[in-house]
């Protein structure tokens, strides 16, 4: 599967839509690997256009620190599932925390 993290500096980036790039990360929940990660620049913020993009670069989950409800369910639309609430951390410890059901997530930090 592949797992999104928007991120700024490398670390999970709070607000979803205004990140710096995003970290697409292969992984194989069955053996709890984590596999290779690219980097890849969004094209710019419009409403709508990131789960679209996401969904054709096969994106099957994302892991977000807040995300408003329109983009959450345009993500479900594409089949994508989305955990909001993270805290902000590198993308390699959030999967890691989530291959082991171990992420603690807290409040949307979206409000629209």
């Amino acid at each position: 599967m592949k797992i999104a993290i928007p991120c700024a500096e490398k670390q999970l980036c709070a607000h979803f839509g205004h990140c710096e790039e995003f970290a697409l990360v292969t992984v194989d929940r069955e053996k709890g690997t984590i596999g290779d990660t690219a980097w890849e620049t969004p094209p710019p913020h419009e409403p709508g256009l990131l789960p679209r993009w996401l969904g054709e670069k096969d994106v099957n989950l994302v892991i977000a620190g807040g995300m408003g409800m329109r983009a959450q369910q345009l993500f479900v639309d594409r089949g994508i599932k989305v955990v909001t609430g993270a805290p902000v951390g590198s993308p390699e410890a959030l999967i890691r925390s989530w291959l082991d059901d171990s992420l603690k997530t807290g409040a949307n930090l979206c409000d629209h």
